[in-house]
């Protein structure tokens, strides 16, 4: 009988010590609702978010959902016409990278693995995990990659895509970026 006489003090002191109100101003990031003044973006098939893509050299970027929409949380890009070569051997210092294939035969390396991905096939390089990938076959790779948290990969496509300078040092150039440049690509040709 005294258990069940302290539990409803207890209840009944939740309201007079104020904890109600605290804790339903305790919500997950889940539960909340958009900020006010959320403005819709549909980014259209074959579109860039700013309709403007970004070459590449090996293949061309879309950018589909901004860091600026996400409070930096994800960065999506479309990545089409992707030729055999790809990016160098690299690695991420703070973000994951997953890659879903929709178009071509894609290889990757992530780590010390190796594997081909075929349309409707994913996967994650995680966070200081060396990777790269190359088209392969005669059907140009077409992917989906986000980034997540977004860092500065916004900014590494824009400057990349927009440099018509010699090539700077790979690895002074990578880490100014938050990525760190390993090598040269396995699947180039020498």
């Amino acid at each position: 009988m005294r258990r069940r006489s302290f539990l409803r003090s207890a209840v009944s002191a939740v309201p007079a010590l104020g904890l109600h109100s605290f804790l339903a101003g305790q919500r997950s990031p889940a539960q909340e609702a958009p900020p006010s003044g959320f403005d819709l973006h549909m980014v259209g098939a074959g579109a860039d978010r700013f309709g403007h893509p970004h070459a590449m050299g090996f293949s061309s970027l879309l950018f589909k959902v901004m860091p600026s929409e996400t409070g930096g949380g994800l960065f999506v890009v479309e990545h089409k016409n992707l030729t055999s070569g790809g990016p160098p051997l690299h690695l991420h210092l703070h973000q994951e990278e997953w890659f879903y294939v929709m178009e071509g035969e894609v290889v990757f390396q992530v780590g010390d693995q190796r594997l081909t991905l075929k349309p409707g096939e994913s996967v994650l390089a995680p966070r200081q995990v060396p990777h790269t990938f190359s088209a392969m076959g005669p059907i140009p790779g077409h992917m989906l990659i986000a980034f997540t948290p977004a860092g500065k990969m916004e900014q590494y496509f824009r400057d990349t895509a927009d440099a018509h300078l010699p090539a700077p040092d790979p690895a002074e150039y990578f880490s100014h970026y938050d990525m760190k440049y390993v090598g040269p690509s396995p699947f180039w040709k020498s």
